[in-house]
Protein backbone atom coordinates (compact mmCIF):
# COMPACT_ATOMS: atom_id res chain seq x y z
CA UNK A 1 0.00 0.00 0.00
CA UNK A 2 1.20 3.28 -0.77
CA UNK A 3 0.01 5.35 2.75
CA UNK A 4 2.47 6.58 4.99
CA UNK A 5 4.53 3.99 7.82
CA UNK A 6 2.09 3.76 10.56
CA UNK A 7 2.14 6.76 12.70
CA UNK A 8 0.72 5.30 16.12
CA UNK A 9 1.73 1.51 16.55
CA UNK A 10 0.64 1.88 20.33
CA UNK A 11 -2.02 -0.91 20.44
CA UNK A 12 -0.07 -3.14 18.10
CA UNK A 13 2.20 -3.00 20.20
CA UNK A 14 1.00 -3.74 23.26
CA UNK A 15 -1.20 -6.90 21.46
CA UNK A 16 2.40 -8.13 20.90
CA UNK A 17 3.49 -7.21 24.86
CA UNK A 18 5.55 -4.91 23.72
CA UNK A 19 6.37 -1.88 25.81
CA UNK A 20 4.30 1.03 25.54
CA UNK A 21 4.33 4.59 27.43
CA UNK A 22 0.81 4.39 27.86
CA UNK A 23 -2.12 2.21 27.65
CA UNK A 24 -3.26 2.64 23.97
CA UNK A 25 -7.61 2.62 23.81
CA UNK A 26 -10.35 2.39 21.50
CA UNK A 27 -13.78 1.52 22.10
CA UNK A 28 -16.58 -1.05 20.45
CA UNK A 29 -19.07 0.78 18.41
CA UNK A 30 -17.07 4.06 18.23
CA UNK A 31 -18.26 4.72 15.27
CA UNK A 32 -22.04 4.83 15.46
CA UNK A 33 -25.30 6.48 16.60
CA UNK A 34 -24.20 8.51 18.86
CA UNK A 35 -22.40 10.48 17.03
CA UNK A 36 -24.19 13.00 14.89
CA UNK A 37 -21.73 12.76 12.17
CA UNK A 38 -22.73 9.00 12.46
CA UNK A 39 -26.69 10.00 11.91
CA UNK A 40 -25.72 12.72 9.09
CA UNK A 41 -24.06 10.14 6.63
CA UNK A 42 -26.78 7.58 7.29
CA UNK A 43 -29.50 9.73 6.92
CA UNK A 44 -32.73 7.67 5.99
CA UNK A 45 -30.12 4.60 4.23
CA UNK A 46 -30.85 0.95 5.32
CA UNK A 47 -28.17 -0.07 8.08
CA UNK A 48 -27.21 -2.67 5.80
CA UNK A 49 -26.93 -0.38 2.61
CA UNK A 50 -24.36 1.74 4.34
CA UNK A 51 -22.40 -1.27 5.19
CA UNK A 52 -22.50 -2.53 1.54
CA UNK A 53 -20.96 1.22 0.41
CA UNK A 54 -17.36 1.30 0.69
CA UNK A 55 -17.07 4.76 0.14
CA UNK A 56 -19.62 5.30 3.02
CA UNK A 57 -18.36 2.48 5.88
CA UNK A 58 -15.46 4.02 5.30
CA UNK A 59 -16.48 7.90 6.00
CA UNK A 60 -18.25 6.21 9.02
CA UNK A 61 -15.05 4.13 10.69
CA UNK A 62 -12.80 7.36 10.59
CA UNK A 63 -15.53 9.73 12.13
CA UNK A 64 -14.64 8.95 15.49
CA UNK A 65 -10.82 9.46 14.86
CA UNK A 66 -11.05 12.12 13.53
CA UNK A 67 -13.14 13.76 16.33
CA UNK A 68 -11.11 12.07 18.77
CA UNK A 69 -7.56 12.29 17.72
CA UNK A 70 -4.85 11.70 18.58
CA UNK A 71 -6.94 10.16 21.73
CA UNK A 72 -7.91 6.78 19.63
CA UNK A 73 -5.03 4.12 18.87
CA UNK A 74 -7.07 2.60 16.61
CA UNK A 75 -9.97 2.17 14.15
CA UNK A 76 -12.11 -0.91 13.68
CA UNK A 77 -14.37 -1.05 9.93
CA UNK A 78 -17.93 -0.02 10.40
CA UNK A 79 -19.38 -3.78 9.53
CA UNK A 80 -21.66 -6.18 11.29
CA UNK A 81 -21.10 -9.75 12.48
CA UNK A 82 -24.45 -10.27 10.48
CA UNK A 83 -22.57 -10.29 6.96
CA UNK A 84 -21.80 -13.98 7.55
CA UNK A 85 -25.10 -15.29 7.67
CA UNK A 86 -25.82 -13.27 4.52
CA UNK A 87 -23.03 -14.60 2.78
CA UNK A 88 -24.73 -17.78 3.81
CA UNK A 89 -27.71 -16.96 1.91
CA UNK A 90 -30.26 -16.09 4.94
CA UNK A 91 -32.01 -12.50 4.75
CA UNK A 92 -31.17 -10.40 7.62
CA UNK A 93 -33.09 -6.76 8.22
CA UNK A 94 -31.87 -4.22 10.82
CA UNK A 95 -35.53 -2.99 11.71
CA UNK A 96 -35.25 0.27 13.82
CA UNK A 97 -35.96 -0.24 17.65
CA UNK A 98 -35.89 -3.96 17.08
CA UNK A 99 -32.15 -4.86 15.88
CA UNK A 100 -31.57 -7.53 13.57
CA UNK A 101 -34.22 -9.37 12.30
CA UNK A 102 -34.06 -12.93 10.51
CA UNK A 103 -37.45 -13.37 8.70
CA UNK A 104 -36.81 -17.07 7.98
CA UNK A 105 -34.71 -18.69 10.65
CA UNK A 106 -33.59 -21.93 11.18
CA UNK A 107 -35.59 -23.87 13.19
CA UNK A 108 -35.05 -27.50 12.27
CA UNK A 109 -31.53 -29.12 11.36
CA UNK A 110 -33.14 -29.63 7.68
CA UNK A 111 -33.42 -26.08 7.32
CA UNK A 112 -29.44 -25.94 7.01
CA UNK A 113 -30.70 -27.18 3.36
CA UNK A 114 -30.91 -23.61 2.43
CA UNK A 115 -27.62 -22.50 3.30
CA UNK A 116 -25.15 -22.38 0.59
CA UNK A 117 -22.69 -25.26 1.08
CA UNK A 118 -19.76 -23.71 -0.27
CA UNK A 119 -19.49 -19.81 0.05
CA UNK A 120 -17.30 -17.76 -2.14
CA UNK A 121 -16.50 -14.89 0.03
CA UNK A 122 -14.50 -12.74 -2.21
CA UNK A 123 -18.23 -12.55 -4.17
CA UNK A 124 -20.54 -12.21 -1.23
CA UNK A 125 -18.33 -10.15 1.26
CA UNK A 126 -16.19 -8.49 -1.12
CA UNK A 127 -17.76 -4.75 -0.31
CA UNK A 128 -15.97 -5.30 3.19
CA UNK A 129 -13.00 -5.77 1.92
CA UNK A 130 -13.28 -2.91 -0.44
CA UNK A 131 -14.02 -0.59 2.37
CA UNK A 132 -11.00 -1.73 4.31
CA UNK A 133 -8.71 -0.49 1.25
CA UNK A 134 -10.64 2.81 1.27
CA UNK A 135 -10.18 2.72 5.38
CA UNK A 136 -6.62 2.14 5.22
CA UNK A 137 -5.92 4.37 1.94
CA UNK A 138 -7.77 7.56 4.13
CA UNK A 139 -6.15 6.87 7.22
CA UNK A 140 -2.98 7.02 6.09
CA UNK A 141 -0.94 5.59 8.40
CA UNK A 142 -2.90 7.27 11.25
CA UNK A 143 -3.44 4.56 13.34
CA UNK A 144 -3.84 0.69 12.46
CA UNK A 145 -7.15 -0.67 11.26
CA UNK A 146 -9.48 -3.41 13.35
CA UNK A 147 -11.11 -6.28 11.48
CA UNK A 148 -13.91 -8.31 13.12
CA UNK A 149 -15.94 -11.38 12.83
CA UNK A 150 -18.81 -12.71 15.14
CA UNK A 151 -17.79 -16.20 16.54
CA UNK A 152 -19.51 -19.20 15.37
CA UNK A 153 -21.60 -19.91 18.53
CA UNK A 154 -23.02 -16.22 18.50
CA UNK A 155 -23.28 -15.87 14.78
CA UNK A 156 -25.59 -19.36 15.09
CA UNK A 157 -27.45 -18.17 17.93
CA UNK A 158 -28.87 -15.12 16.03
CA UNK A 159 -29.37 -17.11 12.67
CA UNK A 160 -31.34 -20.16 14.85
CA UNK A 161 -33.39 -17.39 17.54
CA UNK A 162 -33.88 -15.16 14.39
CA UNK A 163 -32.77 -12.01 16.01
CA UNK A 164 -31.58 -10.92 19.76
CA UNK A 165 -33.54 -13.66 22.28
CA UNK A 166 -33.65 -13.25 26.41
CA UNK A 167 -34.65 -16.74 26.78
CA UNK A 168 -32.54 -18.39 23.83
CA UNK A 169 -34.98 -20.90 24.05
CA UNK A 170 -34.72 -22.06 20.07
CA UNK A 171 -30.58 -22.02 20.54
CA UNK A 172 -30.74 -24.72 23.15
CA UNK A 173 -33.40 -26.56 21.99
CA UNK A 174 -30.31 -27.18 18.99
CA UNK A 175 -28.07 -28.25 20.96
CA UNK A 176 -29.33 -30.33 23.20
CA UNK A 177 -31.88 -32.10 21.54
CA UNK A 178 -29.79 -31.77 18.13
CA UNK A 179 -25.61 -31.27 19.80
CA UNK A 180 -24.20 -33.30 16.50
CA UNK A 181 -26.09 -31.53 13.80
CA UNK A 182 -25.26 -28.13 16.02
CA UNK A 183 -21.49 -29.12 15.89
CA UNK A 184 -21.71 -29.43 12.21
CA UNK A 185 -23.41 -25.80 11.74
CA UNK A 186 -20.71 -24.54 13.59
CA UNK A 187 -18.60 -25.79 11.77
CA UNK A 188 -19.81 -24.90 8.42
CA UNK A 189 -19.50 -21.01 9.57
CA UNK A 190 -16.47 -21.57 11.29
CA UNK A 191 -14.69 -22.49 8.08
CA UNK A 192 -16.46 -19.03 6.34
CA UNK A 193 -15.49 -17.10 9.41
CA UNK A 194 -11.75 -18.27 8.84
CA UNK A 195 -11.72 -17.38 5.01
CA UNK A 196 -13.72 -13.84 5.78
CA UNK A 197 -10.69 -13.11 8.12
CA UNK A 198 -8.38 -13.59 6.17
CA UNK A 199 -9.46 -11.97 3.52
CA UNK A 200 -9.85 -8.78 5.34
CA UNK A 201 -6.23 -8.95 6.61
CA UNK A 202 -5.55 -9.52 2.89
CA UNK A 203 -7.43 -6.23 2.23
CA UNK A 204 -5.14 -4.57 5.02
CA UNK A 205 -6.68 -5.32 8.47
CA UNK A 206 -3.87 -4.75 11.18
CA UNK A 207 -5.39 -6.84 13.83
CA UNK A 208 -8.57 -8.58 14.23
CA UNK A 209 -11.37 -9.30 16.44
CA UNK A 210 -13.68 -12.31 17.42
CA UNK A 211 -16.98 -11.11 18.97
CA UNK A 212 -18.68 -14.22 20.99
CA UNK A 213 -21.01 -11.69 21.89
CA UNK A 214 -23.78 -14.32 23.25
CA UNK A 215 -20.84 -16.44 24.87
CA UNK A 216 -22.16 -15.84 28.20
CA UNK A 217 -25.60 -17.65 27.78
CA UNK A 218 -23.81 -20.99 27.95
CA UNK A 219 -23.25 -22.80 30.62
CA UNK A 220 -19.37 -23.68 31.29
CA UNK A 221 -19.74 -27.36 30.14
CA UNK A 222 -21.87 -26.32 27.18
CA UNK A 223 -19.33 -23.53 26.14
CA UNK A 224 -16.35 -26.03 26.34
CA UNK A 225 -18.57 -27.97 23.42
CA UNK A 226 -20.46 -25.27 21.67
CA UNK A 227 -17.93 -22.12 21.65
CA UNK A 228 -14.36 -22.80 22.43
CA UNK A 229 -13.44 -25.46 20.42
CA UNK A 230 -14.57 -23.32 17.11
CA UNK A 231 -12.74 -20.64 18.98
CA UNK A 232 -9.67 -22.09 18.99
CA UNK A 233 -9.88 -23.67 15.46
CA UNK A 234 -9.93 -20.16 14.21
CA UNK A 235 -6.97 -19.05 16.21
CA UNK A 236 -4.56 -22.12 15.15
CA UNK A 237 -6.30 -21.94 11.23
CA UNK A 238 -6.32 -18.22 10.56
CA UNK A 239 -2.18 -17.81 10.75
CA UNK A 240 -1.91 -21.06 8.21
CA UNK A 241 -4.49 -19.32 5.62
CA UNK A 242 -2.43 -16.41 5.83
CA UNK A 243 0.34 -17.79 5.00
CA UNK A 244 -0.56 -20.28 2.37
CA UNK A 245 -1.66 -16.22 0.96
CA UNK A 246 1.51 -15.04 1.22
CA UNK A 247 0.59 -12.59 4.65
CA UNK A 248 1.97 -12.36 7.80
CA UNK A 249 0.21 -13.12 11.15
CA UNK A 250 -1.95 -10.22 12.88
CA UNK A 251 -2.59 -10.05 16.38
CA UNK A 252 -5.81 -11.65 16.96
CA UNK A 253 -8.18 -10.29 20.04
CA UNK A 254 -11.38 -12.68 21.45
CA UNK A 255 -13.89 -11.31 23.23
CA UNK A 256 -16.18 -13.35 24.63
CA UNK A 257 -19.30 -11.40 26.77
CA UNK A 258 -20.12 -12.98 29.61
CA UNK A 259 -18.16 -16.05 29.63
CA UNK A 260 -15.95 -15.33 33.00
CA UNK A 261 -15.78 -18.67 34.09
CA UNK A 262 -13.85 -19.06 30.98
CA UNK A 263 -10.75 -16.65 31.34
CA UNK A 264 -8.06 -19.33 32.15
CA UNK A 265 -9.42 -21.31 29.26
CA UNK A 266 -9.44 -18.17 26.83
CA UNK A 267 -6.16 -17.18 27.80
CA UNK A 268 -4.83 -20.70 26.32
CA UNK A 269 -6.66 -20.45 23.73
CA UNK A 270 -4.11 -19.21 21.14
CA UNK A 271 -5.08 -15.40 20.77
CA UNK A 272 -2.69 -12.30 21.68
CA UNK A 273 -5.67 -10.92 23.62
CA UNK A 274 -8.87 -11.42 25.49
CA UNK A 275 -11.25 -8.73 25.85
CA UNK A 276 -12.96 -8.73 28.96
CA UNK A 277 -16.94 -7.34 29.86
CA UNK A 278 -17.50 -5.51 33.28
CA UNK A 279 -18.39 -8.30 35.76
CA UNK A 280 -13.94 -8.84 35.54
CA UNK A 281 -12.25 -7.23 38.51
CA UNK A 282 -9.22 -6.46 36.73
CA UNK A 283 -6.63 -7.09 39.37
CA UNK A 284 -8.25 -10.57 39.39
CA UNK A 285 -8.26 -10.86 35.38
CA UNK A 286 -4.51 -10.05 35.58
CA UNK A 287 -4.02 -12.88 38.34
CA UNK A 288 -5.72 -15.80 36.20
CA UNK A 289 -3.82 -13.95 33.03
CA UNK A 290 -0.14 -14.32 34.58
CA UNK A 291 1.23 -12.37 31.19
CA UNK A 292 -0.23 -15.44 28.83
CA UNK A 293 -2.12 -12.20 26.73
CA UNK A 294 -3.06 -9.06 26.50
CA UNK A 295 -6.48 -7.62 28.36
CA UNK A 296 -8.38 -5.69 26.93
CA UNK A 297 -11.68 -4.04 28.34
CA UNK A 298 -13.48 -3.08 30.43
CA UNK A 299 -15.69 -0.63 31.67
CA UNK A 300 -19.33 -0.45 32.06
CA UNK A 301 -20.42 1.31 29.20
CA UNK A 302 -23.07 2.98 31.15
CA UNK A 303 -20.07 4.72 33.64
CA UNK A 304 -20.70 7.26 30.47
CA UNK A 305 -23.73 8.12 31.66
CA UNK A 306 -22.98 8.76 35.50
CA UNK A 307 -20.99 12.27 34.74
CA UNK A 308 -17.28 13.50 34.79
CA UNK A 309 -16.79 12.44 38.29
CA UNK A 310 -17.92 8.96 37.80
CA UNK A 311 -15.89 8.44 34.46
CA UNK A 312 -12.59 9.43 36.41
CA UNK A 313 -13.34 7.14 39.15
CA UNK A 314 -14.19 4.48 37.12
CA UNK A 315 -10.95 5.10 35.39
CA UNK A 316 -8.42 5.24 38.02
CA UNK A 317 -9.99 1.93 39.06
CA UNK A 318 -9.93 0.30 36.03
CA UNK A 319 -6.50 1.29 35.05
CA UNK A 320 -5.66 1.20 38.57
CA UNK A 321 -6.67 -2.49 38.53
CA UNK A 322 -5.10 -3.45 35.32
CA UNK A 323 -1.42 -2.21 36.75
CA UNK A 324 -0.71 -5.89 37.19
CA UNK A 325 -0.87 -7.21 33.57
CA UNK A 326 2.42 -4.34 33.72
CA UNK A 327 1.60 -2.86 30.17
CA UNK A 328 -0.16 -5.83 28.70
CA UNK A 329 -3.50 -4.03 28.27
CA UNK A 330 -5.42 -2.32 26.09
CA UNK A 331 -8.36 0.11 26.88
CA UNK A 332 -11.50 -0.68 26.33
CA UNK A 333 -15.71 -0.38 27.55
CA UNK A 334 -16.72 -3.52 28.70
CA UNK A 335 -18.97 -3.94 25.73
CA UNK A 336 -20.01 -1.30 23.11
CA UNK A 337 -20.78 2.50 23.35
CA UNK A 338 -24.42 3.15 23.59
CA UNK A 339 -26.61 5.42 21.61
CA UNK A 340 -27.16 8.03 23.95
CA UNK A 341 -24.23 8.76 25.13
CA UNK A 342 -22.86 12.41 24.87
CA UNK A 343 -19.69 12.25 22.56
CA UNK A 344 -17.94 14.74 25.43
CA UNK A 345 -18.22 12.55 27.84
CA UNK A 346 -16.58 9.86 25.85
CA UNK A 347 -13.55 12.23 24.80
CA UNK A 348 -13.58 12.97 28.72
CA UNK A 349 -12.90 9.62 29.24
CA UNK A 350 -10.43 8.89 26.67
CA UNK A 351 -8.39 12.40 28.52
CA UNK A 352 -8.61 10.92 32.03
CA UNK A 353 -6.97 7.63 30.20
CA UNK A 354 -4.60 9.55 28.96
CA UNK A 355 -3.42 11.22 32.03
CA UNK A 356 -4.40 8.71 34.74
CA UNK A 357 -2.84 5.83 32.28
CA UNK A 358 0.53 8.04 32.02
CA UNK A 359 1.29 8.45 35.43
CA UNK A 360 0.79 4.61 36.29
CA UNK A 361 3.21 3.55 33.52
CA UNK A 362 6.02 5.58 34.60
CA UNK A 363 6.16 3.10 36.72
CA UNK A 364 7.10 -0.09 34.20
Amino acid sequence: MSEKPLQNDRLLRAAKGLPVDRPPMWVMRQAGRYLPEYNATKGTRDFFEICRSPEIASTITLQPIERFQPLIDAAIIFSDILVVPQALGMTVEMVEKRGPVFPEPLRHPSDCEKLRKEVDVTKELGYVFEAIKETRRKLDGRVPLFGFVGAPWTLMAYMIEGGGSKMFTEIKRWIFAWPEESKALLQQITDVVIEFLARQVEAGAQIVQVFDSWAGELAPHDFAVFSLPYLRQISSRLPARLAELGLDRVPMTVFAKGAWYALDDLCDSGYDCVGLDWTHDPAEACRIARGRVTLQGNLDPNTLYGGREAITKGVERMVGGFKEAKGRYIVNLGHGITPGVNPDDLKWFFEEVVRVGTEVYKEF
